[in-house]
């Protein structure tokens, strides 16, 4: 009797789990969907609300709009570079901040002091202008440095793989140092292996961060060819408004299918692409617990 209501019991959970799951994802899947139907509807159609989860007047002139351009890739490779420079340094200087904050205080007495440091650091900073004269006064400006290196150390990415390293058992190195194993060797050969899924969630943190930032690349840019993507989709609406205002006839007439609503939701969508293609190589990782069962006896 007790194993059958047991049994029920268990059924009703998952049932609510299962509820609930199903409910997160339909409020997260359906706002997706309603973009990218703004996305290919004209603009008559947004204005008379007629666009809910499919397209109303059917047209790809937002994107046509945002792609038909050499800005737009020009953009687009700088925020490529961006990527492929940002993320390995962001990786680099994590690994190194994090490693040795991760070791108790009879190993590394000062760590207190940098941690607080840290803590301070991540919570407060100089302010944009004193940010902006560092930048021009080492060179930086216009450069893709410029958007890298004042963000070199990502200090909540630091903590997280800190506290990561914590969690690792201490008989792991004490077994290396009595084979003989130095520092370097024990965070590349122990240490790093068992942190894929801490390390799989900062590169994530730090790949949309480079990726989706905009800012910067205003600030640091005094010209349009040095913006990276999501700068340059930010302009995009600027110059729109700024082509009704001046009366510029061509530019008019190029929006006439396209307005700020549709142009945002392709501008969305164009921008998430590469990293809706690198999320599931990396998603594998945060659900794997890999420092199970790695210590035995």
């Amino acid at each position: 009797m007790k194993k059958t209501k047991r049994s029920k019991t268990r059924i009703l959970s998952l049932a609510l789990i299962y509820f609930a799951v199903a409910l997160v994802t339909v409020s997260c899947v359906v706002p997706i969907l309603n973009l990218l139907a703004t996305s290919f509807s004209s603009s008559q159609a947004i204005i008379e609300n007629r666009v809910g989860l499919w397209p109303a007047e059917f047209t790809a002139k937002a994107y046509a709009y945002v792609l038909n351009s050499g800005e737009f890739w020009r953009a687009a490779w700088v925020s490529l570079k961006r990527v492929l420079l940002g993320v390995p340094i962001n990786l680099i200087m994590i690994v190194l901040v994090g490693y040795p904050l991760s070791k108790p205080e009879n190993v590394f007495p000062a760590r207190k002091y940098y941690v607080a440091y840290m803590l301070v650091v991540m919570l407060f900073n100089g302010g944009m202008m004193p940010t902006y004269f560092i930048v021009a006064k080492t060179g930086l400006i216009d450069t893709v440095w410029a958007m890298i290196l004042p963000g070199a150390v990502p200090i909540f990415s630091c903590i997280v793989l800190m506290n990561f390293f914590r969690g690792i058992p201490e008989e792991l190195e004490e077994s290396a140092r009595l084979d003989g194993a130095n520092q370097v060797r024990i965070l590349t050969k122990i240490y790093l292996p068992l942190s894929k899924p801490s390390l799989a969630t900062v590169t994530l943190f730090s790949l949309v961060g480079h990726w989706n930032a905009w800012f910067d690349g205003l600030i640091y840019s005094n010209h349009t060819q040095n913006y990276p993507l999501q700068s340059y989709l930010q302009t995009l609406v600027t110059s729109n408004t700024e082509a009704l205002l001046t009366g510029d006839l061509k530019a008019i007439m190029s929006m006439i299918d396209v307005n700020d609503t549709n142009m945002k939701a392709a501008q969305i969508f164009i921008s998430i692409i590469p990293l809706m293609l690198i999320y599931p190589f990396l998603q594998k990782y945060f659900t794997t617990g890999l420092t199970v069962g790695s210590v035995k006896g």
